[in-house]
């Protein structure tokens, strides 16, 4: 894989705005400077010469496909006959099954991205364990951690459950933590377990 040239650029950002994009970064097990690549990927879509990450990539189709859900509930309207509300329906499976897919395939990039790092690690252990032997010391040690799944709201809970906002918030008030976390698991494509955090109101994967 070829190594992306990088350049320095000094600029100042107001330090309320830097704080936050630094417990951003701690919260996501990611680097500052990552997200503002993230975000520069948003604004400038894909700019040439420049390899997106698998986050990016799984971000822009996920911002592509809320749009596509949302685009078909305004085409619909509110006010439909019961064949308009038939078909209605059969979009909205179709959606749910769309967000399934959609489940399964960032469980497959987050599996590639991990390989993929796991052999660059082993990479340079294997360059930088033979220079050290050549000096007369020990080689280097790297430790790779797996991407992590980030912390979800109501509405991204709800599609990658193949449910809706209002049964995942009436399931998490009626139930117990560990029934919650058991049904979410039986829902998740990954069988991942997620557990509600009242400070950010987010869900986060139970580890």
């Amino acid at each position: 894989m070829p190594q992306i040239e990088r350049e320095s650029i000094n600029f100042k950002l107001p330090k309320t705005l830097t704080s936050a994009l630094r417990l951003a970064a701690r919260k996501r097990e990611t680097t500052a400077t990552d997200l503002v690549i993230q975000g520069l990927h948003h604004i400038l879509g894909d700019v040439p010469g420049v390899e997106a990450s698998v986050e990016v990539r799984l971000y822009q189709l996920e911002e592509e496909f809320f749009r596509f859900k949302e685009s078909v509930k305004e085409s619909i309207g509110e006010d439909t006959n019961s064949y308009d509300k038939v078909r209605l329906t059969n979009v909205e499976n179709k959606i749910e099954a769309l967000s399934h897919q959609l489940a399964r395939l960032e469980g497959a990039l987050m599996q590639i991205q991990s390989s993929v790092n796991t052999l660059q690690v082993r990479s340079r252990s294997h360059s930088s364990g033979a220079s050290r032997y050549k000096s007369g010391g020990y080689p280097y040690q790297y430790n790779s951690q797996p991407p992590q799944l980030e912390p979800l709201d109501e509405d991204k809970l709800a599609m990658r459950l193949s449910t809706n906002a209002p049964t995942v918030q009436e399931r998490r008030e009626t139930m117990t933590k560990k029934e919650f976390e058991r049904w979410c698991s039986e829902r998740d494509p990954s069988k991942r377990k997620w557990k509600y955090n009242s400070k950010d109101r987010l869900y986060h994967p139970v580890k």
